[in-house]
């Protein structure tokens, strides 16, 4: 009977340590909550963990309530905005004006202008209530780097700045002798052949934007060197057929890239910056040095925002509005870059995001900070040029899906085949050829492959597959002969 106590009570104990040991959250059961506030969001748990509590203790102070803020998350912005067209759709139905959700908390910026175009935002209080916070001499810019911070209307508004780069690992790529990556053109390094992890577009907003900076980037350099816009479109097509040769997949997990570059089974890959740096730290060795390194590519990576907006109809506009007005205030600033423990950062783990407003970059706010760049004094920066490639936005992700994605059997053994016979020249144009998809026709956005008929977008992109998949089977065939030949010519020698 005393060992059966003994085990009962162990039992017990285990059970309720991680009761025990739980740090008090500002945060309640929804049947015990005074108020309610539903979040529709692609953040990550430690985000959402993270700005639930501080909110929660951050409404209290202030109105002596508790809150229960429930978060929806459905996935990235991708499926985020299927459901809201879903949500909008059934409520204009049956009459109502919203879908039962006050706020939508993160995303690219291409994703919350699609929503504002829908008209399914609701102009902000925040600007109103805080005037001083805005403009151009102002703690938020309008615009930076070419990227949009907050809408003329201003439905909505960016809460922290991201970048997209690249996480290497250092031990992997010194096996391969290939060095750091330096630009985006270095992940077309044939060497990295199945080494590269990388996203897929069409599921993620931000990283259809990384694929468009990087072709900007090329028309950037194009331009300034007395080339045609055009030739630097087809050179960022042709890195990304490069680059998505040497992939080992497509992943609709960003978080799974830095993971397998952790864990050596990716040599590097396309990485928004918080990820990277957050698998940086949990790696860091004892002298501070890690295996795993994020660096935003020279010359090809904006800081792009991360918005707040509240939904059309929300339930709870009044604490939607407040939350909006929370993530825009000091407190919810230090959150996103602030150490675990330190005055103003998180309670357990950091977000190493970078934070919107300029007055937050002082020498004792970054003395307690994960990230210690500003953005707004970085000169490594990159200005992106709307009018080169904004329209295509979408276009571009849907390159990627029939070029790279549809037709990776294709792509990659047309670049093994290419290696192995020392990547001939003629070989080399067939492979490369993007006519198909030349910038007079696609740089300013078609509106067969973007428009509202699945059935003739679904043909355009079988088309354009059908070319793309022959074209990368002749190269193969071409390399496979020029190396025949060159091993022909070395017997008879």
């Amino acid at each position: 009977m005393k060992r059966i106590l003994v085990i009962i009570s162990l039992l017990v104990l285990i059970v309720a340590l991680p009761i025990l040991m739980r740090r008090e959250t500002a945060t309640v059961s929804p049947d015990r909550a005074d108020d309610r506030l539903v979040i529709l969001s692609p953040h990550n748990e430690t985000i959402r963990q993270e700005f639930g509590n501080a909110f929660a203790a951050w409404w209290k102070q202030r109105t002596g309530r508790t809150i229960y803020v429930d978060w929806r998350t459905p996935g990235g912005t991708s499926e985020i905005s299927m459901v809201l067209d879903a949500g909008f759709k059934a409520a204009a139905e049956t009459g109502r004006t919203g879908m039962g959700v006050d706020v939508f908390f993160g995303g690219g910026q291409p994703d919350f202008s699609k929503q504002a175009k829908d008209g399914r935002l609701v102009p902000l209080e925040v600007f109103t209530d805080h005037p001083d916070w805005f403009g151009e001499k102002g703690l938020v810019p309008s615009t930076f780097s070419g990227e949009s911070y907050y809408p003329p209307d201003h439905v909505w508004v960016g809460c922290c700045l991201s970048q997209f780069g690249v996480c290497y690992d250092r031990d992997v790529l010194a096996r391969l002798g290939v060095p750091a990556p330096q630009r985006w053109d270095d992940l077309g390094d044939p060497r990295l052949g199945g080494a590269v992890a990388l996203a897929d577009p069409t599921k993620s907003g931000s990283v259809a934007r990384a694929f468009e900076l990087l072709v900007q980037d090329q028309m950037q350099r194009s331009m300034r060197s007395g080339e045609t816009a055009s030739v630097g479109w087809n050179h960022g097509l042709q890195l990304i057929l490069r680059m998505s040769a040497n992939a080992r997949y497509f992943t609709d997990s960003a978080s799974k890239i830095p993971r397998d570059v952790g864990q050596g089974d990716a040599a590097a890959g396309m990485c928004i910056d918080f990820y990277g740096r957050t698998y940086h730290d949990e790696l860091m060795k004892p002298d501070g040095t890690s295996r795993v390194d994020w660096r935003a590519p020279e010359g090809g990576a904006t800081y792009s925002a991360d918005p707040v907006a509240v939904l059309k109809g929300a339930p709870h506009p009044a604490i939607a509005q407040a939350f909006a007005t929370f993530c825009l205030s000091p407190e919810g600033q230090r959150l996103w870059f602030g150490k675990p423990g330190t005055p103003g950062g998180p309670r357990q783990r950091a977000l190493n995001r970078s934070p919107i407003r300029r007055d937050v970059y002082t020498p004792s706010d970054l003395a307690n900070a994960t990230v210690t760049i500003n953005p707004y004094t970085d000169p490594a920066t990159f200005t992106y040029n709307r009018d080169l490639t904004g329209k295509a936005f979408n276009t571009l992700r849907q390159f990627v899906r029939i070029a790279c994605i549809d037709s990776h059997d294709e792509l990659s053994g047309a670049w093994r085949a290419l290696g192995d016979a020392g990547f001939p020249d003629e070989a080399m144009r067939v492979f490369s050829d993007v006519s198909a998809f030349s910038y007079e026709a696609y740089g300013h956005g078609d509106p067969i492959l973007d428009g509202a008929d699945p059935l003739k977008s679904a043909q355009r992109s079988s088309e354009l597959g059908a070319i793309f998949r022959a074209d990368f089977r002749k190269a193969e065939l071409m390399a496979r002969q020029s190396k025949a030949q060159t091993r022909t010519v070395g017997v008879m020698k």
